[in-house]
C-alpha cells in the first residue's frame, strides 16, 4: 500500500475514533449517583457524581436519570433537558444561591422527582430566564429564604415562556423581612414578553410572603391546588398596564396572614370557580381599579374581613 493510501486509512479511523468520542460524551440518556464520579462518562455501570457533570456529557433534549439517593448539586441550564429522578431521593442541596437556573433560548426543560433544599439561605430553588417551556413534577421546594430574592420557583422569562407545575410542593421559602417580594412561586415575565402557567395539584404552603404572585403579561391557571399558611396573601395578580389574569379553580385559599385572594391595579384580573378562600386576615381584596369575577360558586367565609368580588356571573 502506498504512503497516502496509509496516511488516508490512519485519517478514516483517527476522525471515526473523533467521532465516536463526541457521541459518546454526549448521549442521549446519562445517569448520576450519590457514588458517582464527574470523570465517568456518566454511563450506568459508571454513573456521575453530579447534575452539573452530567449536564455536559448529555445532549440537547436528552435525560440525566438519578440512579440512588444523594445530593447531586445545582446546575445552570442552557439547553433542552430533563432531569428525572424516578423513585430514590434526588436532592439539590444549596446555600445561598439559586438551585437551579434555566438560562437557554428554546430550552425545554422537565424537572421531575426532585427534592430541592435552600437551607435557609438559598435565593430561588428554581430560577428561569430563558427558554420556551419549564415543567416541575413530583418536585418539593423549600427553605430558599434570602431576605432579597427568596422564592421556590422565580419565573422571569425574557422571551414568550410556558411554565407547568404539577403535583408538587413549594414551601418554607421567602423572608419574614421582605414578605411582599419572597414567597412561594412569582411568575413576572420582563420587558412585555408573554407567559403562560398552568399549576395544577400544587400546594403552596407556610412561605414567608405570598404564595403565588403573579405580574406583568401573564395568564395562570391555578387548578385542585391549596395555597395556605403562607405570612402575606395567598394568590395575588397585580398589574397596571399589562394584562395580567389569572384563573382559581376548584382550589383552597386559607390560613394566609393577609388576603386570600388578591387583584392589584387596573390591568390585574382574577376568576374564581370553586374555590374555597377562608381564615384569611381578608378573603378577597382589589384594589386600584382592579376586577375579581366570581362564577358564584365559591364559598368566602370566616375570615377576619370576607371582602367581595367586584363582579358576580351566573354559571353558563
Amino acid at each position: 500500500m502506498s504512503i497516502l493510501g496509509k496516511a488516508f486509512r490512519v485519517a478514516v479511523l483517527f476522525g471515526g475514533l473523533l467521532m465516536a468520542g463526541s457521541l459518546y460524551a454526549q448521549a442521549t440518556r446519562t445517569w448520576i449517583s450519590g457514588v458517582g464520579d464527574d470523570a465517568n462518562p456518566c454511563s450506568r455501570t459508571a454513573p456521575c457524581k453530579t447534575f452539573a457533570g452530567a449536564i455536559s456529557k448529555t445532549a440537547a433534549g436528552g435525560v440525566i436519570d438519578v440512579l440512588d439517593p444523594g445530593g447531586f448539586g445545582g446546575v445552570t441550564i442552557t439547553k433542552s433537558i430533563t432531569l428525572e429522578n424516578d423513585g430514590a431521593i434526588g436532592s439539590v442541596l444549596v446555600s445561598g444561591t439559586n438551585g437551579i437556573i434555566v438560562n437557554g433560548a428554546g430550552a425545554v426543560v422537565v424537572l421531575r422527582g426532585l427534592s430541592i433544599e435552600g437551607i435557609g439561605t438559598g435565593l430561588a430553588g428554581v430560577k428561569f430566564l430563558n427558554g420556551r417551556q419549564l415543567t416541575v413534577e413530583r418536585c418539593d421546594i423549600g427553605d430558599f429564604n434570602d431576605g432579597t430574592s427568596g422564592t421556590g420557583i422565580a419565573f422571569t422569562p425574557s422571551a414568550a415562556a410556558n411554565l407547568v407545575v404539577i403535583d408538587s410542593s413549594i414551601h418554607n421559602n421567602g423572608s419574614a423581612t421582605n414578605p411582599a417580594s419572597t414567597g412561594g412561586i412569582l411568575i413576572a415575565p420582563s420587558g412585555g414578553v408573554t407567559a403562560n402557567a398552568m399549576l395544577e395539584n400544587v400546594r403552596l404552603v407556610n412561605n414567608n410572603g405570598f404564595g403565588l404572585l403573579a405580574q406583568g403579561s401573564a395568564t395562570v391557571t391555578l387548578r385542585d391546588s391549596v395555597v395556605s399558611m403562607n405570612s402575606g396573601s395567598g394568590a395575588v395578580a397585580s398589574s397596571t398596564t399589562l394584562a395580567t389574569n389569572m384563573m382559581l379553580d376548584r382550589s383552597t385559599i386559607g390560613g394566609n396572614g393577609a388576603s386570600g385572594v388578591v387583584a392589584q391595579g387596573a390591568a390585574a384580573f382574577v376568576q374564581l370557580s370553586d374555590t374555597t378562600i377562608t381564615r384569611n386576615a381578608q378573603g378577597i381584596q382589589a384594589t386600584g381599579g382592579a376586577a375579581i369575577v366570581s362564577f358564584g360558586n365559591n364559598r368566602n367565609f370566616n375570615n377576619t374581613i370576607n371582602g367581595a368580588p367586584t363582579i358576580t356571573t351566573p354559571l353558563q
